[in-house]
C-alpha cells in the first residue's frame, strides 16, 4: 500500500507479499517498523550504490557516495525548485489576476479552473510508477495560480495581514515538526501511519459532505468552515498535515538510507510541496475565522 499525503498518494510504506517496503527503514535504537526482523527487506537491495547498514541508520560500514543515488541535496534542490514554482506563479497570479468587483468572478474562475488541473496532475503522477518532473513542476504551476488568486482574495475582503500570517504559520510548523522528526520525538510507525491516514479520510470526507450541504443548501453547509467549528477543524487540519510533514521526512531518509534512485528526489519534492499547501491553506482559512470575518 502506498503512503500518502491531502490527495492520498504516496511513495513509502508500501507492501510487497507481506515484506514492509519504505517502511522497513530501521528506526534509531529499535528495529524496523512493521517487522519484526531489526534486518528488514530492503526494496532497493538489487541497487548496486545503496549504502550498507547493520539495520540502525548511521550504524555499520556504509558505501561511499555514488552517482545515480538520492541524496539530501537532491531533495532540498527538487523542493526549492518545485516550491519556487509555486512562489513564482502564484505572485504572478497576484499581479495579473485582479480580483476588484469588475473581475472577482473571472480570476476566480481561473483559480478554480487551475486548481482542477493541479488535482488532476497529482493524481496522475500518484499513479506513475516514476516521477516526471515536467508533470510536477506543472502541478506546482497550476497550484501557484490557485493560491495566488485566493490569497489576494482573502487579503483584499477579509484580512490584509492574513497570508503574512499563514505564510509564518506554514513555515513554523514545517521547521517544528522537523525538529521533532530530528530529535526522534517523532517516531514514525506503521501505527501511526494509520492513524494519520484515518484520520485523513475522515477529515477529507466530512469537508466534501460539508462542501456539498454548502453547494445545494446554500451557507456554510454543515458550518465546518466558519465559526467555533471551523477554528476546531482549522486546527485538525493543520495538526493532520504536520503528521503527514512526519511521513515526507519519513520517505525522505529512507530514501537516502536505502540508496534509492535519485529521480526519487522528485517524488520527495511533490510530496512535500503537497503537504506544505495543505498546511498554508489550513492556516489562511483559520488566521480568517480567527480575524472575525468567516
Amino acid at each position: 500500500m502506498r503512503s500518502s499525503n491531502p490527495v492520498f498518494s504516496r511513495r513509502g510504506f508500501s507492501r510487497d507479499n507481506g515484506q514492509a517496503g519504505f517502511n522497513a527503514a530501521p528506526q534509531a535504537g529499535g528495529p524496523a517498523v512493521g517487522t519484526q526482523n531489526p534486518y528488514a527487506t530492503n526494496p532497493y537491495a538489487t541497487n548496486p550504490y545503496a549504502p550498507q547498514t547493520d539495520g540502525q541508520f548511521g550504524a555499520g560500514p556504509q558505501a561511499p557516495a555514488r552517482a545515480g543515488v538520492m541524496t539530501i541535496d537532491d531533495v532540498v534542490t527538487r523542493t526549492a525548485s518545485t516550491l519556487g514554482t509555486v512562489v513564482l506563479t502564484a505572485v504572478l497570479a497576484w499581479v495579473l489576476l485582479p480580483v476588484d468587483q469588475d473581475n472577482l468572478g473571472k480570476s476566480y474562475g481561473i483559480a478554480i479552473g487551475a486548481a482542477l488541473v493541479a488535482l488532476v496532475l497529482a493524481l496522475v503522477q500518484s499513479f506513475k510508477r516514476k516521477p516526471t518532473p515536467a508533470l510536477i513542476l506543472a502541478y506546482a504551476a497550476f497550484e501557484g495560480v490557485f493560491l495566488g488568486v485566493i490569497s489576494n482574495t482573502v487579503s483584499t475582503y477579509l484580512s490584509p495581514g492574513v497570508v503574512v500570517q499563514a505564510v509564518m504559520g506554514t513555515m513554523a510548523v514545517f521547521a517544528g515538526v522537523l525538529i521533532a522528526y530530528k530529535m526522534r520525538w517523532i517516531r514514525v510507525t506503521r501505527r501511526f501511519y494509520g492513524f494519520v491516514m484515518a484520520a485523513a479520510m475522515g477529515f477529507v470526507l466530512l469537508m466534501a459532505a460539508n462542501l456539498l450541504f454548502s453547494v445545494f443548501g446554500g451557507g456554510d453547509g454543515l458550518g465546518f468552515r466558519s465559526g467555533g467549528l471551523g477554528i476546531l477543524f482549522g486546527v485538525i487540519g493543520i495538526i493532520l498535515g504536520a503528521c503527514f510533514l512526519a511521513l515526507d521526512f519519513k520517505q525522505v531518509e529512507d530514501g537516502v538510507t536505502y540508496g534509492a534512485p535519485r529521480e526519487e528526489s522528485w517524488m520527495a519534492a511533490f510530496g512535500l510541496t503537497m503537504t506544505l499547501v495543505w498546511i498554508y491553506l489550513e492556516m489562511l482559512r483559520l488566521f480568517s475565522i480567527l480575524s472575525g470575518n468567516d
